[in-house]
């Protein structure tokens, strides 16, 4: 898949997949990483569109978004705020989007994104010149999760990897490979994505810790970025996974399933099942060993 475009899947805050309330302090809004964004997005003058879709508080969300980027030199950010399928077919977002340079998902629900812009000629629009240009998609929390070709959709901790407990959904199909999970240590989430690799074991998991995320080159090279980790689930060379023969509520087991643990500046060849450490915690280990 030959993609120009660059994807920026982000941590989060929030995830209103599966919480009852929704929490809107946006720790994930921190210079490191919405600088990043602006720079792959062209600078402080590109134009960014933020989407908040997934949130039920867009109004505060939105207002979030126009101060960090306003804090970072970018005046050409607008908002908008998607909340039926024919919001995704009006010509106003339509042509808005033909001339943006990046466009970034908030957190909430991933399945309202999927609902309401998945498969509408705003949805192909963007996927198009995220294929076809130096376009930009970003996303935090429910705005990363959705990327994927399969999503996660919901699934508590309390039943992690018994079969069943992780909810699966399609996804906006923007990198077919991975499955991304958000809020992956504070919310104790290794259960649910290493159930979502068994059902899919042609597929990379991507565990996004807060404030930490990637910027993934031509639907393939991924460089970490920010202040936390991703866990990466690699199930391609699986020995034994029961998925399939267990029933509903039962709990799994696999082998061999391989394990990174990543951090600012690694980076992953996703194709090519190659890891690169930085040249910065190479020294550090380096200097401990002396």
């Amino acid at each position: 898949m030959s993609v120009k475009g660059t994807l920026i899947p982000i941590g989060g805050n929030e995830d209103k997949g599966i919480e009852q309330s929704e929490i809107y302090t946006l720790e994930y809004i921190q210079e490191g990483i919405l600088s990043r964004v602006v720079r792959e997005s062209g600078g402080k003058d590109a134009m960014i569109i933020v989407i908040p879709t997934a949130s039920s508080i867009p109004n505060e969300v939105s207002q979030n978004y126009l101060n960090a980027f306003g804090k970072l030199g970018c005046e050409n950010v607008h908002i908008m705020d998607i909340r039926n399928r024919e919001d995704s077919e009006e010509k106003k977002n339509l042509d808005l989007i033909k001339k943006a340079d990046c466009v970034m998902f908030t957190g909430g629900d991933q399945s309202k994104i999927v609902q309401y812009i998945g498969g509408s000629l705003l949805h192909k629009i963007i996927k198009q010149r995220y294929e076809d240009d130096n376009f930009v998609i970003a996303g935090t929390s429910a705005g990363a999760m959705c990327m994927s070709q399969e999503m996660i959709k919901g699934g508590g901790i309390k039943e992690a990897f018994t079969k069943g407990a992780v909810l699966m959904g399609e996804g906006m199909g923007f990198i077919p490979n991975l499955i991304i999970d958000s809020h992956f240590i504070r919310r104790g989430r290794f259960g649910r994505l290493a159930e979502a690799v068994a059902r899919f074991p042609e597929m990379i998991g991507i565990g996004l810790a807060e404030d930490t995320g990637l910027v993934i080159k031509n639907c393939n090279m991924a460089e970490v970025i920010g202040s936390g980790m991703v866990i990466l689930f690699d199930p391609r060379k699986l020995k034994h996974n029961n998925q399939n023969v267990v029933v509903e509520g039962s709990p799994m087991s696999l082998t061999n399933l391989k394990t990174h643990i990543l951090a600012n500046g690694d980076k992953l060849d996703i194709k090519k099942n190659k890891i690169k450490i930085s040249p910065m915690h190479i020294q550090m280990t380096d200097a401990q060993a002396l």
